[in-house]
This record gives C-alpha cells, structure tokens and sequence, in this order.
C-alpha cells in the first residue's frame, strides 16, 4: 500500500456511504491575501511558503487561519480539529505527498454520489489563500500536545495576568523588563518541544503566540494571557 492512500486511509478520506453533506451548501468566502508575496506558479508541487522567511511563513499562517475559519472550520474544525463529519487535516503531511492531495481537493472539490461533500476553491480563492490556509492547517499541534506543558502555560498565563493589573494600576512596564525577557524564552523553549500532527517543523501553538505577542508593550500582556487562556482551554 503506498504512503499516500496510507495517510489517505489515516485521515479518512477513503469516505464511506454514512456520510452527511459537510460544505457543499456553504458559498467560499474571500481571502485578504494582499500583505503576502506574489507566486511565480500558483500551483507548485509544494507548498511555497513553507520555506520562506520566518516573517512570511508568519503571515501565511495568520492569513491562513483567518481563511480557515471562514471556510474550513464548520466542516473540519475549530483549531483543524475535526469532530468526525470530515477528515482531520492535522495529520496530512507537511510534505509534497501532502500538498498533492491538498491541491486536488482544493481546486476541484469532492462530490460523492451526486452530492457536493466540498466545493471546488480554486478558481475562488486562488492559489495565495490555498497555500496560506495550507500554511495554517500544518502547523496544528498534535493531540495532546500541550499536555506536559499546560501546567507551567497555565502558571505562566496567571503571571502575566497579574502583570497586566499591575500595569493598569500604574506600574512601570520596566519594572518587568527582565522577568519578561526570562518569560519569553521560556515559551519560546517550550514552543520548540510542541509537536505537529503534520510532522512540520513548529507548531503554531499558544506558545509559540504568546512569544510574537510579547514586545513590551502594556497591551501586549493581556493579548499574551488571552492567547494562552483561550489555547489551554481548547487542549483540555
């Protein structure tokens, strides 16, 4: 058995007849894709943000989760965590294997028996948006995998909290300047150690979002908090 249908079989994606309509009857929404690069070739063979700089790879992925969560979230999940209806996208390959059968379904959709499961993207969205999206959906933790980390997450959340009242009582944002530092290398050791479902090199966990969060300023700390509360609760 080839490794794609393997990873085919493991997403689900060999569909059996018990299958509700997921997406047909949704219309795709637009993908603001202006702040990323221009493609040479609208479909590679690989996805063509995943090898570039750290500040694209960056905004293909918040473009890409603003494009899912417009128009993959109702079918395949919140987070890309799927409920069951449709295949899990977590755990397609960050790899060409991967952005092969990504493509497929992208640009021409799926229909069974007559009946549209998804529809075809590509004409609509374009290829910038399909790749950001896919930029997004590879990243996504594992299951389970802020589990050895929820506790110090946790602890760090409630200390950054308490940062913020802090500032808004009056205090300095100097005043923590060093703790902060020591904070953020932290979470940037621990987003190192997260695993991806897709076997991509980061994940894109609340970890890794409250480090780019972090630049010393006083709203910084309560987007940092809110970005790590609204992450431990949907791991749990």
């Amino acid at each position: 058995m080839g490794t794609l249908l393997k990873t085919m079989m493991a997403l689900g994606l060999v569909v059996t007849t018990t299958q509700v309509l997921a997406h047909g009857d949704v219309a795709p929404q637009p993908v603001d894709t202006a702040a990323l690069p221009d493609l040479d070739d609208e479909w590679p063979e690989e996805n063509p943000y995943r090898d570039a700089d750290g500040e694209v790879y960056a905004k293909a992925i918040e473009i890409g989760a603003s494009g899912y969560n417009q128009n993959c979230a109702r079918c395949h999940g919140l987070e890309v965590v799927s409920g069951g209806l449709a295949p899990d996208l977590r755990y397609l390959s960050a790899d060409w294997e991967g952005d092969e059968w990504y493509v497929e379904r992208f640009v021409n959709g799926y229909s069974q028996n007559g009946v549209t499961k998804m529809p075809a993207f590509g004409e609509l969205l374009g290829g910038k948006a399909a790749w950001a999206i896919r930029s997004y959906v590879e990243t996504r933790p594992d299951d389970g995998a802020l589990d050895e980390f929820a506790d110090r997450l946790g602890e760090i959340r409630d200390d950054l909290d308490k940062k913020a009242q802090a500032v808004e009582d009056g205090s300095d944002m100097a005043d923590f300047e060093t703790e902060l530092a020591s904070l953020r290398e932290e979470l940037d050791e621990i987003a190192k150690q997260v695993p991806s479902g897709s076997g991509a090199e980061m994940a894109d966990s609340p970890a890794s979002r409250a480090v780019a969060m972090l630049d010393g300023s006083p709203e910084s700390l309560t987007k940092a908090t809110e970005t790590l509360t609204v992450g431990l609760s949907a791991a749990e």
